[in-house]
């Protein structure tokens, strides 16, 4: 799979609704970040996790949230950041 974002592009992370352990955590689900670079290709976690070690590899990317729009009520600087590796599957363009 060739990689569908460069940094610098607006993404949205999507609400796969996938049961047990993921990588993507609940509280970026939904939200809108910034691709800072992308950090290569993997198979996919989600599939190892359960034996499946065959399949393709896939896009990891390095994504940036600004923390108030994480958290509403966060009360630190208003260019505070959180950065998390987000696999392409859990993605869209925004």
């Amino acid at each position: 799979m060739k990689a569908r974002f460069r940094a610098g592009d607006r993404v949205r992370v999507l609400h796969l609704g996938k049961a047990g352990h993921v990588r993507t955590p609940f509280y970026v689900r939904g939200k809108v970040g910034t691709v800072s670079e992308l950090c290569g290709y993997y198979l996919n976690p989600e599939d190892l996790a359960v034996g499946n070690t065959g399949g393709p590899v896939i896009p990891l990317y390095r994504v940036s949230f600004r923390q108030h729009d994480l958290w509403p009520d966060y009360h630190g600087p208003a260019h505070d950041t959180l950065s998390i590796e987000i696999y392409d599957h859990w993605l869209a363009a925004e």
